[in-house]
């Protein structure tokens, strides 16, 4: 299990480098929580995503949070917390001190422009990772595609879809695990 300091310097490593928010950061804490500290699984790490997203706040926040009080206790929620949100604090506390017009800066804006296609391909590819991962037969691939239309086309709140399947996954699979125990 990691200690105070290694969880608040993982998470404030992940802050630092994350752009576009909490979606763009699930190949970074894919890396840094699952593969390379094995703090929690990927499923884990899935399930803690879900969760984030269903809760008021920052997803980023949400997940450094529970996966900091699932390795430390409630002292490793705010050291992962107060890691994560630490770079974001320092930098826009620096952008806000030094250029009042920060964003109006043509380098910046192309800069960020670029910073915006990565993003999109970091969360393609998490869609991507996550969808081979858990669409493993007809019921899920249902639910998926049911899911997406709901909250892509019809404009459905993802947590109404997220309590739906949930829902409907625990009726249909009448409490039976991965398995079929």
């Amino acid at each position: 299990m990691p200690n105070y300091l290694n969880l608040f310097l993982t998470f404030a490593r992940i802050g630092a480098f994350t752009f576009g928010g909490g979606y763009a950061m699930l190949p970074i804490l894919q890396r840094e929580v699952v593969d390379k500290n094995s703090w929690c699984t990927e499923d884990e790490l899935t399930d803690m995503y879900a969760i984030g997203q269903c809760t008021p706040g920052v997803i980023a926040v949400n997940v450094a949070t529970y996966i900091g009080n699932k390795c430390r206790g409630p002292l490793g929620a705010v050291c992962s917390t107060l890691g994560v949100i630490t770079p974001s604090v320092c930098i826009i506390i620096v952008i806000a001190a030094l250029l009042s017009n920060f964003a109006e800066y043509a380098a910046v804006q192309h800069a960020f422009s670029g910073i915006r296609i990565v993003v999109c391909a970091l969360v393609t590819k998490t869609i991507w990772t996550m969808v081979r991962k858990n669409v493993r037969d007809a019921a899920t691939a249902v639910f998926f595609l049911l899911s997406f239309c709901s909250v892509a086309l019809l404009g459905i709140s993802p947590v109404a879809a997220v309590l739906v399947c949930g829902l409907a996954g625990a009726l249909l699979r009448g409490g039976k695990t991965e398995g079929g125990k």
